[in-house]
């Protein structure tokens, strides 16, 4: 049986880190593995959305996860999201992150085509059974996957011994109580409501700003572990605005993130993979400003 009691606290989803040529940067991804561990947080979600992981090859999300685990092997937990379109691909990662030794993979359901819950229980126990020593955890995000787990769903998928939890993107605060209800352990996935989701019992949240601002997030948890309500809504407000403002900009979020992370500390982690839009000389005072509400807000802790 897995140590359930290491999954909690605030685990940032890791960000795709790119060269200048737009090639995966092992050398950004171990100084972004460094600087998240220094800061303090309790381990990394990786591979995820904030990873760019769908527009990634096997290849490339391979090469992440074994520059994330040379730095950040037995300092904090490490949780890889492996789930691509199509069931080979995913285990093919999955096997491939158990031989690293992560603690835990993580699946959306299977995007595009909408399986019924029996196809998309099936994808996921293949999943975990490329992985069999390895904890796996379901990943609820219905506003980009297009398909919502169900309690119907979760208690298939809980036959499988390996699922210990979810981490639940969807935007009621009330599926935490519906899938701890069903024994599992659930991370809060909307950064906006990080505080709500651990007052309905979240064990910890997987964000995707919190690598931008991980003292904000390490604050808010430890105020809401005190039972510091309003110093933890304090803060969380705080957070909100940042991500207003970064959501300002003609550039995605996540080269948003990377440009503030360049700037206050030096990292060089590239922009983001088209599709996606980059930044443009527009956005230059709305980073400016984002970064300052950043400072501001981490020198009141």
């Amino acid at each position: 049986m897995s140590d359930l009691n290491k999954y909690q606290g605030v685990i940032p989803a890791f960000y795709a880190c790119y060269d200048d040529k737009g090639a995966i940067s092992p050398e950004g991804v171990r100084a972004l593995t460094r600087h998240l561990i220094a800061k303090g947080v309790n381990g990394l979600y990786v591979g995820g959305s904030s990873g760019e992981c769908i527009y990634q090859s096997v290849a490339e999300r391979k090469v992440v996860l074994e520059n994330v685990m040379a730095e950040a092997k037995g300092k904090v937990v490490v949780i890889a999201h492996v789930a691509c379109n199509n069931t080979a691909d995913s285990q093919e990662l999955a096997a491939h992150a158990e031989s690293l030794g992560v603690d835990a993979i993580a699946a959306i359901p299977p995007i595009y085509f909408k399986l019924p819950p029996y196809g998309i229980a099936e994808y996921w126990n293949d999943i975990s059974a490329a992985a069999p020593n390895t904890d796996f955890i379901i990943y609820n995000i219905p506003q980009l996957a297009g398909v919502a787990l169900s309690t119907d769903l979760l208690r298939t998928m809980l036959k499988n011994p390996k699922v210990i939890g979810v981490k639940n993107s969807s935007m009621p605060t009330q599926d935490i109580q519906m899938w701890k209800d069903e024994g599992c352990i659930v991370f809060n996935g909307p950064d906006e409501q990080f505080i709500s989701g651990l007052a309905m019992g979240a064990v910890g949240g997987i964000g995707g700003t919190y690598a931008v601002m991980p003292e904000l997030y390490l604050a808010m948890n430890d105020h809401i572990n005190k039972g510091e309500i309003e110093a933890a809504r304090a803060i969380q407000y705080e957070a909100d605005r940042i991500i207003y403002k970064m959501c300002e900009a003609h550039g995605n979020l996540y080269a948003v993130q990377k440009e503030i992370l360049r700037r206050m500390y030096g990292l060089e982690l590239g922009g983001v993979r088209e599709p996606m839009p980059g930044l443009i000389p527009e956005d230059e005072a709305i980073v400016t400003e984002a970064q300052a509400m950043i400072e501001a807000a981490i020198a009141k802790l």
